[in-house]
Order: C-alpha cells, then structure tokens, then sequence
C-alpha cells in the first residue's frame, strides 16, 4: 500500500472493527493512530475519514443500495464503498484518488473478485452530488424515511425526535 493510503488503511481497519466487533471508534482510532505512527495532517485525514464515514453511514448506505439495487454486499467490500463515498461526497478528495484508493483496498482486504464493483459503483456515486444522491434516494420514499436518508439517522430516531418536537 502506497505512504497516501496508509491513513485510508487505518481508517479502513477501524471502521471494520466497528463493525465486526462493535468497537468504540472514538476509544480504536486514537490508538491505531499511535501504534501506525500517524500524526498532524495524515491523523486529522484519517479522524475524518473514519468519523465522517461512521456519522454519514445511513445516507452512504441507501446511496450505495440505490445504486446496486439493493444487492447484497460483502462487508468488507462495503465498509470501502462507505470510505469512498465519503471522500467523494463530503471530502476535498479528487475522485480518482478515492476511487483509486477505495479499489485498492478492496483488493487487498478480499482480492481481485469485488475490484471492478467497487470501481463501478464509486465512479456512479463520484457523478453527482452528496444532496443531488439524496434528493434522488429520497424521492421515493414517506416523509420519515426520506428524513431518516438525509440526516442519516435511523426512521425510529426520526419518528421519536418529531413524536417529542411536532413535525
């Protein structure tokens, strides 16, 4: 892995740790951040990366759905598309490298079999904008799950916060 993907592989190894074992991100990342030796602007890439994929993970996810139809993705492979979508969709990241990178780390957490997907699906999500995915996502959905889309919350916080507030 080359020295501008080692932050994206860390970020990558924590967020499947939330995944696979329900790891705190905010108690994994400071650590794995020690133990790689990252520091300054790479550690403050990688906080992002990992954060902002963890915080925005429900509109990634029915952005990446959309556009697989649904299609059951392994989860390592997606974990991958969520870092991806990140760096294009609310990241200064030029879509190529997060494509690139995205594709490579894919490659080496599974192999060769999910490259061309993951190439694919990225290169669709990279051809419009983070509000642009979730006016289209949304558009077909009640009032509470398109809110549950565009703030990346799950319907039954949705539904809760407008029981305690009003609609």
């Amino acid at each position: 892995m080359t020295t501008s993907s080692h932050p994206r592989q860390v970020a990558y190894e924590a967020i499947r740790a939330v995944d696979e074992r329900d790891a705190y991100l905010n108690l994994l990342l400071p650590a794995l951040l020690r133990e790689r030796g990252i520091s300054g602007r790479d550690a403050a890439f990688t906080t992002e990366l990992a954060h902002g994929t963890v915080r925005w993970r429900g509109s990634y996810d029915a952005i990446i759905a959309h556009l697989t139809s649904g299609r059951t993705i392994e989860p390592a492979v997606l974990d991958a598309l969520r870092l991806g979508a990140h760096q294009i969709l609310s990241m200064r990241v030029p879509d190529h490298a997060a494509v690139s990178t995205s594709v490579d780390l894919v490659k080496s957490a599974v192999g060769h079999r999910a490259v061309g997907f993951t190439n694919a699906v990225l290169r669709k999500v990279s051809s419009r904008s983070f509000e642009s995915w979730l006016d289209e996502v949304a558009a077909g959905l009640d009032e509470t799950a398109a809110r549950a889309v565009r703030t990346s919350h799950p319907a039954w916080i949705v539904t809760a916060l407008q029981e305690a507030l009003g609609r």
